[in-house]
């Protein structure tokens, strides 16, 4: 291969290492420093380094007796080893890291600059970490679930003077990544997760938590067995078919296709044609024989061993669960049957949780395992029946659970805090040391149920959702909606706050709003205060329909539906309050179903409209003396089956007149429906700060007040079409559609005046991927004016008329539609850094184009009688940039381990060369591993391992073709990406 051609790497801002210089401070731990808090000093370090140029030593050890000298120096210690190091502190600042609660910490500058001491402590070992971490924010440093993010302006001079107790509003904080599709954790591999977890204490956060679907599409994250079937280890000798998502899969919408058929190049990112998760290899689309069932369970089981163990070292808890009442495969229900065992006895699911709860404590360090209750309790009812077998199954695993002594904790989760008719049930039947969760109603565009408000006495866990997968293929931003969610579920008691989600680069606004807002809550929680009017919901207006038992048919024609509450400000007293119903939607019984509340106490229970009085009848409830004593009237909704409604509201009393004509406009003496409260709550000061650390102080106010004016707001090009992110065409012609997307120009403007390699390619990633969903939309327009055009065509008779008009008509329509698909992977390639991308490829190769490019084309050339010409047919080829992927970016390993770098090359041309640069951390000199080719554009490679007691490695990937090279990160050759040892890792028991 001839040599390496080195790019020219313009970047202003890049830092200048003062390699192997004298250092001008140390960062100091305790004699007996834990293994953690160990690692929070060599992060601290790590972070220094990063910001400075500097390597300080770490001074392990301080003789007995000794003082820390009041120097350039950093202190990270736990609270009880504070004395040890004879830290030279006041009386004021003993009292104040006395009194931090679990996970607390304090920063605090002692001295005078520049000799000045900057001390880290924890009140234990997450406390202390969480405080390094912090440090590192204040250093200007910014965490994220795909990596950090780190000033192209190097620090100078001494560090900023710090006073500052940390604490956290909930005890558990952190992710729910959600399986079943490719954008998500089915197509993590041990690299992937163990950079995830390791990002998850950078954000302060505490847990991480897998769900798994039973069949028909079983997923192997739980094996579902009796307790004999798995041995000590955790191996499996009996299982049953499960997947991962994979290429080779046809489900969820997504057609099978090998990856050899991408398009534009991205075949180039996959190096195999059914991928998935290495776990899935040689096993697509899902194991056959039961040697193989048995694999994959055992696969699973060592990649969840590695990723918990990770996890538990540092701190995170980690739960697993499945979803109740219980579905056992059909595989385990005959061969139970053949055993004489009736598979749906109270005794079997007993035996077999205590099975799925011996395998899951052999297989990998699990913290809690929950039961998530049925799908379908978010948007249907529930009978009795159905209720009482959920029931039953949670107290099986309960007894189960106490069968093993409760190796861990058991917990519920799911799409509704509890059953239809009671969502705080469980609250009453399980124990107090059980946390309750569930994730938002309607993909999170419900608000956090307000039905929390009423368990007290046992945690319980809120989760918003940080993406919807209806837009899954499309960029989502909910800065705003994660404080809402967070604001709300501190507001109800909630003791943890998690996100569920399938992505994570694209994701870094909302994944730092929640995290941050797991802390403090600052000025922007005054806004989540209560305010008048509707709290959600949505309006709607039935035409001309005749209403029953009243006058006042307009009131009663227009509705507000799927709202949580209405809020009143009024003077304290009493009053009459009216509600006006009307079922106008509905034609049955128990399709509507919900509860009312006045001033926090329910007065209609189970109302169902149509029940009561049918059809488009007018329904009035009068409650002629409700007591008011904090100057607000709260009418909350309590949703039991699908949509509360209501049509008006009436309140008098102690001078107040109020009507409100809910979902409608004035009418007569009743005013218009009131505003409604919005869902999100401001984030200028958020995106502000985002903004500058993201793409530097040059263009952070501009682009800050960009992204606050569109999170929240983004227009919504894809949507749920038999399967997540899906397209569909747009009627409309792209001019009309065109304002939608003015952002999008306004953002790009920016770009010459961001300064720094790093800020530019973080800039680059938000420009294409805003362009990239522009492109969807106009693609969205060109679809439609295709369909359009092949209307007629498909009107008119078989022959030659038709043929004339298909060539004439349809096929430029064809051509143009192309075009913009193009336009769509230039930009959403320039996108791919995660495995989220990766998915977000193969959500248009198999679920998108199919509908859009590849039925149509079929039609469209038996028209023709000819194949599709060139200019109608999606490329193969790459013609874009050479680009270097990185999918998991580890900051840390394990003693001993050298973890695989997997390296993607999206290039038009053959590399001529790709290789990993590697040096010790603060020393000068590269050395040179060539990548391993694995296939098309995949490469891997071993990073070396890190001797105990070094520092860490520095490293960068450099690969070339004829005319052109490139770097990965983009602030190599003068910052590369460094990696340090982690804690020991726990073993699975």
């Amino acid at each position: 291969m001839r040599p390496l051609r080195l790019l020219a790497l313009a970047a202003p801002f890049a830092l200048a290492p003062r390699l192997e210089a004298a250092p001008t401070g140390a960062v100091t731990v305790a004699p007996a420093a834990s293994p953690v808090e160990n690692y929070a000093a060599r992060e601290v370090r790590r972070y220094l380094f990063l910001r400075t140029g500097e390597l300080w030593p770490l001074r392990p050890r301080i003789p007995s007796g000794a003082r820390v000298e009041r120097g350039a120096s950093v202190v990270v210690c736990r609270r009880d080893h504070l004395t040890a190091l004879r830290v030279p502190a006041d009386a004021a600042l003993r009292r104040r890291i006395a009194a931090l609660r679990p996970e607390g910490y304090v920063l605090q500058t002692l001295g005078p600059a520049p000799r000045a001491l900057t001390l880290v402590c924890g009140a234990d070992d997450a406390g202390t970490l969480y405080g390094a971490y912090r440090l590192a924010e204040r250093l200007g440093t910014r965490f994220y679930l795909h990596g950090d993010t780190v000033p192209d302006k190097p620090l100078r001079g001494p560090l900023p003077r710090l006073s500052e107790t940390g604490a956290p509003l909930f005890a558990t904080r952190g992710i729910q990544p959600f399986h079943d599709f490719p954008e998500g954790p089915d197509w993590w591999n041990l690299e992937e997760y163990r950079a995830v977890i390791a990002q998850l204490p950078k954000l302060r956060m505490n847990f991480i938590g897998l769900h798994t679907y039973p069949e028909p599409i079983a997923e192997p994250t739980v094996w579902i067995g009796a307790r004999e079937d798995a041995d000590a280890r955790g191996r499996v000798r009996f299982a049953y078919p499960s997947s991962y998502q994979n290429t080779a899969r046809g489900d969820w919408g997504y057609a099978a296709r090998p990856t050899s058929g991408f398009h534009f190049g991205a075949a180039s990112l996959f190096d195999r044609d059914a991928y998935g998760a290495d776990v899935m290899r040689g096993l697509a689309p899902r194991p056959r024989t039961p040697g193989d069932c048995d694999l994959l369970f055992d696969r699973t089981a060592d990649l969840l061993r590695g990723a918990f163990s990770l996890a538990r070292a540092l701190g995170v808890q980690t739960c697993v669960g499945t979803e109740t009442p219980l579905t056992v495969p059909a595989a385990v229900r005959e061969r139970m049957r053949a055993a004489g065992v009736d598979p749906t006895s109270h005794a079997a699911r007993r035996a077999l949780y205590r099975g799925i709860f011996a395998r899951a404590l052999a297989a990998y360090p699990v913290d809690y395992y929950w039961l998530w209750t049925p799908e379908g309790w978010t948007w249907s009812g529930a009978s009795d029946e159905q209720v009482k077998a959920t029931v039953d199954d949670l107290r099986a695993a309960r007894e189960a659970m106490e069968d093993l002594g409760a190796p861990f904790g058991l917990a519920t989760c799911g799409w509704v805090l509890g059953p239809p008719s009671d969502r705080s049930l469980f609250d009453r039947i399980l124990p107090k040391s059980v946390p309750i969760s569930c994730i938002n109603r309607q993909v999170g565009m419900t608000p956090v149920d307000a039905a929390f408000a009423e368990v007290r006495g046992r945690p319980k866990w809120a989760i918003p959702w940080l993406e919807d997968d209806p837009a899954l293929s499309a960029p989502q931003l909910w800065a705003g909606r994660m404080r809402r969610d967070a604001f709300d579920a501190r507001r109800y008691g909630c003791t943890g706050l998690m996100g569920i989600h399938w992505r994570t680069r694209v994701l870094g606004p909302s994944v730092a709003a929640l995290a941050s807002a797991a802390w403090e809550q600052g000025d922007w929680a005054r806004a989540g205060e209560p305010r008048d009017g509707p709290v959600g919901g949505a309006t709607a207006t039935y035409g001309d329909a005749r209403i029953a038992d009243t006058d006042d048919d307009p009131l009663y024609r227009s509705v507000r539906y799927d709202m949580t509450a209405y809020h009143f400000r009024v003077p304290d007293g009493t009053y009459h309050v009216t509600l006006k119903f009307c079922e106008p939607h509905y034609d049955r019984a128990g399709a509507r179903v919900f509860d009312v509340k006045l001033e926090g106490r329910t007065v209609i229970s189970d109302l169902d409209i149509f029940a009561r009085v049918g059809k488009d009848r007018a329904l009035d409830f009068d409650f002629p003396a409700l007591a008011v004593h904090d100057g607000r009237l709260d009418i909350d909704f309590v949703h039991r089956v699908e949509f509360p409604c209501i049509a008006a509201i009436a309140v008098d009393g102690a001078g107040v007149r109020l009507r409100v004509n809910c979902g409608g406009p004035a009418y007569r003496d009743w005013s218009a429906d009131l505003p409604t409260a919005p869902r999100d709550l401001p984030v200028s000061d958020f995106y502000l700060d985002w903004a500058t650390h993201t793409f530097g102080p040059e263009v952070g106010r501009r682009a800050g007040a960009i992204l606050a004016a569109i999170d929240g707001k983004l227009p919504r090009p894809a949507e749920w079409t038999d399967g997540p992110g899906g397209l569909r065409p747009d009627p409309r012609p792209w001019p009309q559609v065109a304002p939608d997307y003015a952002f999008v120009d306004r953002f790009a403007a920016l770009m010459a005046r961001v300064r720094g390699a790093g800020c530019r390619a973080r800039f680059d990633y938000w420009r294409h991927t805003w362009e990239y969903m522009r492109a969807m939309a106009r693609t969205r327009c060109a679809w439609g004016a295709y369909e359009g055009a092949v209307a007629a065509v498909r009107a008119m008779p078989d022959g030659d008329a038709r043929r004339a008009a298909a060539r004439e008509r349809a096929l430029p329509a064809r051509a143009a539609l192309v075009q913009e698909v193009r336009r769509v992977y230039e930009h959403l390639l320039a996108t791919v850094s995660t495995t989220g991308e990766l998915g977000t490829v193969a959500n248009w190769e198999q679920h998108i184009l199919p509908a859009m490019l590849d039925k149509p084309g079929e039609e469209l050339a038996g028209w023709l009688g000819t194949p599709l010409p060139p200019e109608a047919s999606a490329a193969t080829a790459y013609r874009g940039p050479l680009r270097i992927v990185v999918p998991a970016a580890r900051t840390c390993v394990a003693p001993g381990e050298r973890a695989r770098l997997r390296v993607l090359v999206l290039a038009s041309a053959p590399l001529e060369d790709a290789a990993l640069m590697w040096r010790r951390m603060g020393t000068a000199a590269w050395r040179r591993v060539p990548l391993g080719h694995e296939a098309r554009g995949c490469y891997a490679v071993s990073l070396p391992a890190i001797p105990a007691g070094a520092a860490g490695i520095e490293y960068q990937v450099r690969v070339a073709t004829d005319g052109e090279a490139a770097r990965w990160p983009a602030t190599a050759p003068a910052r590369g990406h460094t990696v340090i040892l982690s804690p020991p890792l726990a073993s699975a028991r």
